[in-house]
């Protein structure tokens, strides 16, 4: 990989996907600044790499402000933004006769929203450089829906739209764009799920050898990530999709 004195920035980085990403970018030389609102999980992926240039900057994704802040924190730090990494999120599931609505709202806020946010804190500096580099994480779910998932998979399928709007708007300004689609992974991700008989459905299949659901570990969607950050300036993978083999949707 070529990713030294690659500067990216990770939002949700506390933990599962963006932790595994933060720590493997770090130790290909990329100067990393992790996001979130866990400050204390941040300085301890920090102590825990004493050899990777980090930059902790704590940050909820749904506060506009806060996330400007990192960007600008960064570009004081670093110099510029080369990559993006959206990858806060949550995944309350129910069904909608449930009437969920702080869960539908807080599922906006955070998934939707907060892209949005990334998004337009980053955005002007990457115009500026004529180069940069958005990716979101998405799911499988944003291409396919499942009783219970409904208000979750629109908030990923509009993760879909607004990064393949993103794409067509500024191609012409050097800036790619990736949607990362995971099926299943072993992250903190589940714990979001309120509905205690789904959450405790899913972390059980996940554990069962040989199960459809036998689910990922956050280190190999962290290579996917490096992956499609080292590509060659003409190059740009917009999605990719990435389940355990095994996994049926």
């Amino acid at each position: 990989m070529s990713l030294k004195d690659k500067v990216v920035v990770i939002m949700g980085a506390s933990s599962g996907i963006g932790a595994a990403t933060a720590k493997l970018l770090a130790s290909e030389g990329a100067k990393v600044t992790i996001a979130a609102r866990r400050m204390n999980r941040l300085e301890e992926i920090k102590k825990d790499n004493p050899d990777g240039d980090i930059l902790a900057v704590e940050a909820d994704v749904t506060k506009a402000d806060e996330v400007q802040n990192v960007i600008d924190k960064t570009v004081t730090e670093y110099g510029c933004v080369d990559a993006l990494f959206n990858n806060a999120g949550i995944m309350p599931v129910n069904n909608l006769d449930q009437i969920a609505r702080d869960e539908w709202q807080n599922m906006m806020d955070i998934n939707v929203k907060g892209v949005l946010n990334g998004i337009a804190a980053a955005l002007p500096i990457m115009k500026k450089q004529k180069s940069g580099h958005v990716i979101t994480t998405s799911s499988v779910l944003g291409y396919e829906v499942l009783p219970g998932y409904a208000a979750y998979s629109g908030t990923k399928y509009a993760v879909r739209a607004i990064m393949e709007g993103l794409r067509q708007e500024e191609h012409q300004n050097n800036i790619k764009t990736t949607i990362i689609a995971p099926g299943s992974v072993k992250t903190e991700l589940f714990n979001s799920i309120n509905n205690d008989e789904v959450r405790n459905g899913l972390k059980g299949a996940m554990k069962q050898p040989g199960s459809e659901m036998m689910a990922l570990q956050p280190e190999e969607i962290a290579q996917a990530v490096a992956f499609v950050i080292d590509t060659p300036a003409n190059m740009a993978v917009n999605e990719m999709v990435i389940r355990p083999t095994g996994q049926e949707v």
